[in-house]
């Protein structure tokens, strides 16, 4: 996903360190904030040995300036042709807004837990985002369009601010083309909007409503990213509608700071989100006091 709080070695005496050098090889507007760079490992053997899986994240690194973890959105048959979706709030993401392709990187990872789509297998799966968290839901949706028929029904229920903000806009039909079930919605109309305004439980509401109840409790897995606020009210209704609570995976990477478990600022009691998570099922969100 996008950069959240940036570590600068400087200030904290720390060296430039890195697993793997890269590339920056591409750089996408997806808004006016947000942009995709692709990311390639220059070593061929390296990059041919590096393997994530869907929810992890990489700490992305450039010399003298900083370091910070980065949800991954790019498939992971991929390898070490990474994409990330970043937004320029910091003194290390305005360093990759100013230098975009070329410039060189250090990554290391990937770290974290993931989402277990391999055993949403023969399943039907809810992929649901508020905002920026389209971005770390990319990733595991590209898994199950590689192995579509392995899967029953597909659908990803999408809330955004605006028209504007909606990110990732030219890749909605080729999903479609994959029998993907796509809903949108936003909190502000522009002028020539079509679809709904309004906000991103109206929609699951619609799918709750129009799917068979015994159904929607025996076969649906539920992936959810977006603002914390988010996780309570749609995770309520999903539990409402009797999707058990194990099958409901968040991603806690908001609450990512150095991504290393040192800082100590994402942790929640005895747990880290950067070294335990960021991927949680909901049942284990619960028992994290103040995790959302």
């Amino acid at each position: 996903m996008m950069i959240h709080h940036e570590k600068d070695p400087a200030a904290a005496g720390a060296q430039f360190e890195y697993s793997y050098q890269a590339e920056i090889t591409n750089v996408y507007p997806l808004t006016s904030a947000e942009k995709l760079y692709q990311v390639q490992i220059i070593d061929p053997d390296e990059r041919e040995g590096f393997c994530f899986q869907p929810g992890q994240f990489v700490m992305l690194e450039a010399p003298g300036i900083g370091e910070a973890p980065f949800s991954i959105s790019s498939s992971p048959i991929r390898h070490g042709d990474l994409e990330l979706c970043i937004r320029a709030v910091g003194r290390m993401t305005h360093f990759l807004d100013r230098m975009g392709r070329g410039a060189i990187v250090g990554i290391s990872g990937p770290f974290g837990t993931n989402f277990p789509v391999e055993k949403m297998e023969g399943e039907d799966i809810l992929l649901i985002a508020g905002g920026l968290g389209i971005a770390p839901l990319r990733s595991p949706l590209l898994a199950v369009l590689e192995n579509r028929s392995r899967y029953q029904r597909v659908d990803i229920l999408y809330g955004a601010r605006s028209p504007s903000e909606l990110l990732f806009v030219y890749e909605y039909a080729v999903w479609r083309q994959f029998g993907v079930g796509l809903d949108i919605i936003v909190d502000q109309a522009e002028e020539g909007w079509p679809g709904p305004v309004g906000r991103l439980t109206e929609l699951l509401q619609q799918r709750i409503a129009g799917g068979v109840a015994a159904d929607f409790k025996q076969r649906t897995s539920a992936i959810v990213c977006g603002p914390p606020v988010v996780f309570r009210f749609v995770c309520d209704l999903l539990i409402q509608a009797g999707v058990p609570m194990e099958k409901i995976f968040v991603s806690l990477e908001r609450r990512m700071h150095c991504g290393r478990g040192k800082c100590c600022r994402c942790n929640i009691g005895s747990t880290y989100t950067c070294l335990d998570g960021p991927v949680f099922d909901y049942w284990s969100v619960l028992n994290l006091k103040e995790a959302i």
